[in-house]
């Protein structure tokens, strides 16, 4: 039986299908904390001016098969606005999964009925996960296009949780937990497991945010609850995800006051290490490490399978699960240029980049250090890179 499409405008009203989107996201096997209703929820009325949500829904009889919610907006490309669209929730999700059940030709027809409502010259879907061994259904997509790409987003070290680690870290990281250890004892801190429900979550982010608001993130600008969009944004996402009971806290806690955190969400056995900050003063403690070993501890008294670092940046990550790692989990991101005009320069413009980029990566690398680099170098990998970059880990 063919799909039977139907276009909505809000995941937030009160006709929603929510237990038929749960029941599609449960049977996706590879969804994630980022794929929930209380998520997109929060994603949903964090919206800006100039930017639409569209919600593609696929349904077989009474069984939903398809929920894609697609932002509309405008994005410059080298001074230029083009319509572009995104999956709800960029740039703050870590990983998604494409909620869709649907068979190659049904798949087809949800991207003809995408151009047909929704005209654009870009649809980009980033951060998503694919099941190992498994072509992704996207590929039907990519014949289709006047371009497309996938492209890496990020290698994403995760640790697989096991008995070994009820024994002491070996090698170099064992040295600094030591350390760390012997400084957070000398000073009286402690360290604390927090699982806040819908409650006491606005009281632990209200505790978390100040802690990132002196950070370095706060000083850059770059932390999860800068500005008052992502902060509301924030609020009512943990809010609605720990009244799920899917978030937990790590925190070091020094007369009462929170000097350290990591905040993660726990989903089928798998914590992301979203975010984390401490007090400037207390740099020199090295508590990320501490509270780090704290989830794995954590993760074997309540049986979690995985640690995730949720996301990090594609080169010279820093996240220190890079040392406890076991594997590895791929995030890609697809863009499919449409046959519109803005879509062809666009689609030109990347191929055009791609087959200069060696040339240009090689004058990069002859040229003496000390030269000062060219303000206009590479163009179009920035721009087509849009004007809101998804954060990497380190700002996360």
């Amino acid at each position: 039986m063919a799909a039977r499409f139907e276009w909505r405008t809000s995941l937030c009203a009160p006709d929603f299908p929510a237990q038929a989107f749960e029941a599609l996201r449960l049977r996706v096997t590879d969804h994630t904390p980022f794929n929930s209703l209380a998520w997109l929820c929060a994603s949903e009325q964090a919206l800006i001016d100039g930017q639409r949500l569209h919600i593609l829904l696929a349904w077989s009889g009474a069984e939903l098969m398809l929920c894609l919610p697609l932002v509309a907006g405008r994005q410059r490309f080298g001074g230029v606005p083009f319509r572009v669209l995104h999956h709800l929730g960029y740039p703050m999700a870590d990983r998604l999964a494409l909620l869709s059940c649907l068979d190659a030709e049904d798949t087809r027809r949800a991207l003809k009925g995408i151009r047909r409502h929704l005209p654009h010259a870009l649809l980009q879907l980033n951060e998503l996960s694919e099941p190992t061994g498994e072509e992704s259904a996207l590929t039907e997509w990519m014949g289709r296009s006047s371009t497309a790409e996938r492209r890496l987003s990020c290698k994403v070290p995760v640790h697989l949780i096991s008995d070994a680690d009820r024994q002491e870290v070996s090698g170099d990281p064992r040295y600094k937990l030591r350390r760390a250890r012997k400084r957070i004892a000398a000073c009286g801190a402690e360290v604390r497991r927090i699982t806040p429900d819908a409650t006491s979550m606005p009281a632990w982010l209200q505790a978390i945010s100040e802690v990132e608001a002196v950070s370095w993130k706060g000083d850059e600008g770059v932390g999860i609850f800068t500005g008052e969009q992502h902060r509301l944004w924030m609020d009512r996402a943990f809010t609605g995800l720990a009244a799920q009971g899917l978030v937990r806290l790590v925190i070091l806690e020094l007369n009462g006051r929170c000097i350290s955190y990591r905040l993660g969400l726990l989903e089928q056995g798998r914590l992301y290490d979203y975010n984390l900050a401490f007090l400037p003063q207390y740099a020199d403690l090295g508590s990320g490490r501490v509270l780090l070993e704290e989830w794995i501890r954590w993760g074997l008294d309540d049986n979690w399978r995985w640690i995730d670092a949720s996301r990090v940046s594609l080169e010279n990550s820093s996240h220190q699960l890079h040392e406890r790692m076991t594997g590895q989990l791929e995030h890609w991101r697809w863009s499919f240029y449409s046959w519109r005009p803005g879509g062809l320069v666009l689609g030109l413009a990347l191929r055009l980049w791609h087959r200069i980029k060696p040339t240009v990566q090689r004058w990069r690398s002859k040229r003496p250090l000390d030269a000062p680099a060219p303000k206009a170098a590479a163009p179009v990998e920035k721009t087509m890179e849009g004007e809101h970059a998804s954060p990497s880990h380190s700002q996360r």
